[in-house]
């Protein structure tokens, strides 16, 4: 499976921004997906992840409220929309897919992993 993610920017503090990520060679309507992001001098964390039937998400603490996971399985695509944001969501953002169906907060629970998206927020 690989991931290219969509939606590279800069925003202002309070506005919002959507990333997408397209999954190619293999389906991945089956897994569970989800994003991570890593910012400057931090370690990669948990941000959102979605099961494979997109009926249950989960947040982090830092992200829950604002942000909104979604998936369509039919165009192999995950999403997220990043709203009410800070400068603390400056970062790269990662998407991923899972080794199972069920939605994971923990890095090892997934296989694939995309490039990376920069999103950078000013104050």
């Amino acid at each position: 499976v690989q991931l290219q993610a969509f939606g590279e920017g800069l925003v202002q503090a309070g506005g919002s921004l959507s990333l997408s990520c397209a999954a190619s060679g293999r389906p991945a309507s089956n897994n569970a997906m989800g994003w991570f992001r890593r910012a400057p001098g931090k370690e990669r964390e948990f941000v959102a992840s979605i099961n494979w039937r997109a009926g249950n998400a989960y947040y982090s603490d830092s992200v829950k409220g604002r942000f909104v996971i979604s998936r369509d399985n039919a165009k192999n695509t995950l999403y997220l929309q990043m709203n009410s944001m800070t400068p603390e969501d400056t970062a790269v953002h990662y998407c991923a897919v899972a080794l199972g169906s069920v939605a994971r907060s923990t890095s090892e629970s997934y296989r694939y992993w995309g490039q990376g998206t920069l999103v950078t927020v000013s104050s």
